[in-house]
């Protein structure tokens, strides 16, 4: 890819980092309880392995309020992630990444080792239920410099 190119991609990747974040917010303090991460993290894997394995029902569980109206049913949501966000699936490894909260949106990184050893990061938002639940609002993908070894 042109030099050019690299740079509209990333210019394109931080555009969509900003609707992203614009997204979902929480009003909590800048600082979650550990209980919380835990939580958070638990969706964002319980979700991706889900993915994994197709089940689209498990998988839209997973997604905010706003989510499942805007995609009506686990079979769209799935053809949907599998068409847009198949990174998350085609992934050979996943790691979680310190998660954290910037101007009150809970972001959750999670990076993908993809089988050609390149490296990308999904950023999760994350929203809270009213009931203290989190589901993921929204994810963007975006390259990573790094590569795997």
């Amino acid at each position: 890819m042109s030099a050019t190119g690299v740079a509209a991609r990333a210019l394109a990747a931080l555009a969509a980092l900003v609707a992203v974040l614009a997204i979902a917010q929480t009003p909590a303090t800048e600082k979650l309880p550990p209980a919380d991460w835990l939580a958070i993290r638990s969706v964002v894997e319980d979700q991706r392995a889900a993915l994994v394995t197709g089940d689209a029902r498990r998988a839209f569980a997973y997604a905010s309020p706003g989510l499942r109206l805007r995609f009506g049913n686990a079979p769209t949501f799935l053809a949907m992630v599998r068409r847009s966000y198949s990174p998350l699936v085609e992934a050979r490894d996943a790691h979680l990444l310190e998660g954290a909260v910037v101007d009150g949106r809970v972001i959750q990184p999670l990076q993908l080792v993809m089988p050609d050893d390149t490296v990308l990061v999904a950023l999760y938002t994350m929203e809270r239920l009213r009931g203290g639940a989190w589901r993921v609002a929204a994810c963007l993908i975006a390259p990573s410099t790094l590569r795997a070894t």
